[in-house]
């Protein structure tokens, strides 16, 4: 089947509203013929909301490792990052304020709705001294790198 879309839509992942509207009508009728088995199996798999996957930018610098990310329209306290050493969630959910009807869209491609992204780092870092800042939409990490070729002396005390 040849895809129908246009060269942006396919390069962004964009979706017509319209097609995606023919779509959905299609695939209920494919699930109410394929549910006539006594199969319950696709109404619970229609029911887990799909999520967004945000993303990333990660470099580092010489102290840092700096993970970077777009959250506009996403309150501060709507947001959960959770770090380990060596992996940084990111969760939160952009609700959409209901002042169009669907019908009315030319054209819809902002997210909506849950969305996380979990990132394996290359190096661990130190968890208590990370911190998270936002400005103008923009997600900023900083999340000191460990040093493990750090030395310390420790002087033994006697009793």
């Amino acid at each position: 089947m040849k895809d129908k879309r246009s060269f942006f839509e396919r390069l962004t992942g964009a979706v017509n509203p319209r097609e995606m509207e023919a779509e959905e009508s299609l695939e209920t009728r494919h699930l109410s013929i394929g549910s006539k088995g006594g199969s319950k199996r696709a109404s619970i798999e229609e029911s887990v909301p799909e999520e967004g996957e945000l993303t990333v930018d990660v470099y580092q610098t010489s102290d840092d490792i700096i993970m970077k990310t777009i959250v506009a329209g996403v309150k501060p306290e709507d947001l959960d990052i959770s770090i380990t050493r060596d992996m940084v969630t990111i969760r939160g959910s952009r609700q959409e304020a209901s002042e169009v009807n669907e019908g009315d869209y030319f054209h819809k491609e902002l997210y909506w709705g849950t969305f996380s992204r979990t990132i394996l780092l290359p190096q661990e870092i130190d968890v208590d001294a990370s911190e998270a800042s936002e400005k103008h939409g923009l997600l900023t990490l900083r999340l000191p790198k460990l040093d493990k070729s750090r030395q310390t002396k420790l002087k033994v005390r006697s009793s």
